[in-house]
């Protein structure tokens, strides 16, 4: 017996009609080198229409790819639904990639147009000979930077000028699984790879981050994005508060602590997200100035530790919201929402559990596995296993990839590269990423956990440990460690804090004294990096 519901496309055509349609007096705020500027989501609804109207002026292809190179903005925003609520494909260019990874995804999306900001024009102009499919180039001023070279065979445009001169344009789509937008990954070897999420996944994911036990938001929000817009969605915080009515508030190019800190205390935000590194910058600057109007935190793309997540909950009240998820998950995936049984725990035991992924959200499904094979490993905070996942918002394969074999399951799981444990109430503790695991002399050891550990001592402010080579135990922990500004240390002072926290056989055989952890292309400290540079380090005998 079929059931006889009616069938209506899950769309992000639709998210954009209920926001012009309900939402039209809620307000939108782009920080920039002239100041803030503010427009309304019916001014911004019109202006997005008149974009779509611009796209197809171009002669885009119905299907066609259409490139982003910008910071969190208004405008960007436009794109984020202009774009695919015609029925093209947003591609979302990660300016921070490295020049020739740029230039691959450019070429393997296809991108026919790609709108940047000004201010980027100096990393992207250099690059504009290398795209073959390109045919415009619109530039977006955004108060900075100067203009560039631009080959033979790429048109170039003003932003503005087109939008002005566009008629407004129909949003509408009738297929719910066409393509949406795209994202490659910032993986550290080999070429990026093509995730592309769908009208469904996007519509789907966007219900899922208003739930309660996930982010919640909603139209009571005023919202903070500072995850880029070019990295996975936004975390999906753009559709999100589009879609349910919350304000906005876009930080533009300025991601320093105080500028973050200056935007969550005048504009009396309620949910700021970003990863660790800048909320590191942020508390800080928020010390004496009212916060109060902050509810939640949300945390993600690498390991909170929990020193980080106290330092917040004793200064403003509330401890950072772990979120976990990567590039093929949209990407919540994840969130460390506290349980009604967390009340009768102790602050302490509450402090650790704040620790894990949390839960999976409705809509995901995780597992825990034997890696190499599809054995389940055994819900019981203890044991450890490959994590993989599947649910409507999770990727099934790579675009034009011939990878994708190695990151899915014969039965259709998505192999994230995440070695961890499941308690029994189904919270996701991350050990680490199976290519961060140190092997030495048999046992394995998380360099996630010595990591924790350091950034507990006061003197520290960030650490990263890598295995090196060692002729007798295969591999050995060396602890990287950034000292707070102003203050000294030993490798002894390091080591007796660590001797108390963990067994003997996990404590580093050297630290050694780095001006900064160096990151990768969405802020995560990239290990790769100080494993090539420390390969060689003599450890001690």
């Amino acid at each position: 017996m079929d059931g006889l519901m009616q069938q209506v496309p899950l769309t992000v055509a639709a998210l954009f009609e209920r926001a012009e349609r309900y939402h039209g007096a809620k307000s939108i705020v782009t920080a920039g080198p002239a100041g803030r500027q503010r427009t309304t989501v019916a001014q911004w609804a019109e202006r997005t229409r008149r974009l779509a109207g611009a796209i197809a002026a171009l002669g885009a292809s119905p299907h066609g790819r259409i490139g982003t190179f910008g910071w969190n903005t208004a405008r960007h925003l436009e794109l984020y639904f202009a774009v695919p609520g015609t029925g093209r494909v947003l591609h979302t260019v990660n300016i921070r990639l490295f020049p020739e990874q740029i230039t691959y995804i450019v070429n393997h999306a296809a991108d026919e147009v790609l709108f940047a900001d000004r201010s980027l024009l100096g990393i992207l102009g250099p690059l504009l000979p290398t795209f073959s499919t390109l045919r415009h180039l619109v530039v977006m001023d955004d108060g900075a930077g100067d203009g560039c070279d631009v080959p033979a065979g790429i048109a170039v445009h003003d932003y503005e000028q087109l939008v002005a001169a566009a008629p407004a344009a129909e949003m509408r789509v009738d297929d719910e699984r066409l393509a949406a937008s795209m994202c490659y990954t910032s993986g550290t070897t080999g070429n990026p790879k093509g995730v592309v999420y769908s009208h469904r996944s996007t519509w789907l994911h966007t219900m899922g981050t208003m739930t309660a036990d996930s982010l919640g938001i909603c139209e009571r929000d005023t919202v903070l994005p500072v995850v880029p817009m070019f990295h996975v969605n936004a975390w999906g915080l753009a559709h999100a508060a589009v879609a349910c009515g919350a304000n906005l508030v876009l930080p533009g190019s300025d991601l320093s602590g105080r500028a973050i800190a200056d935007l969550i205390v005048d504009e009396r935000v309620t949910v700021a997200a970003g990863v660790p590194t800048i909320w590191m910058n942020v508390l800080p600057e928020l010390a004496g100035r009212d916060a109060s109007r902050l509810r939640a935190i949300p945390c993600g793309g690498a390991a909170v530790p929990r020193s980080l997540s106290e330092s917040y909950r004793e200064a403003l009240g509330i401890p950072i919201l772990q979120v976990w998820g990567m590039t093929e998950t949209s990407p919540v995936a994840a969130v460390c929402t506290p349980l009604a049984s967390d009340a009768l725990l102790d602050e302490d035991a509450r402090a650790e559990l704040r620790t894990t992924a949390g839960r999976a959200v409705l809509g995901v499904d995780v597992r825990i596995v034997a890696p190499g094979t599809t054995d389940p490993v055994p819900w019981d905070g203890e044991s450890t296993g490959e994590l993989q996942c599947r649910g409507n918002w999770i990727a099934a394969t790579y675009y034009d990839d011939d990878r994708a074999a190695e990151s899915f399951t014969a039965d259709g799981w998505l192999r994230t590269g995440d070695i961890a444990s499941i308690d029994p109430s189904g919270r996701v503790r991350l050990v680490d990423r199976m290519k961060d695991l140190i092997k030495s002399g048999g046992e394995w050891i998380s360099s996630v956990e010595v990591e924790n550990e350091l950034m507990a001592h006061p003197k520290i402010k960030e650490a990263a440990v890598v295995g090196v080579p060692h002729p007798k135990w295969s591999e050995r922990p060396l602890a990287c460690v950034v000292v707070q500004d102003g203050e000294s240390l030993t490798r002894e002072e390091v080591i007796d804090h660590l001797r108390p926290r963990l067994a003997k056989w996990q404590l580093p055989d050297d630290v050694v004294f780095i001006d900064q952890v160096p990151r990768t292309s969405v802020g995560k400290f990239s290990k790769k990096t100080l494993r090539d540079r420390f390969a060689g380090h003599p450890l001690p005998e």
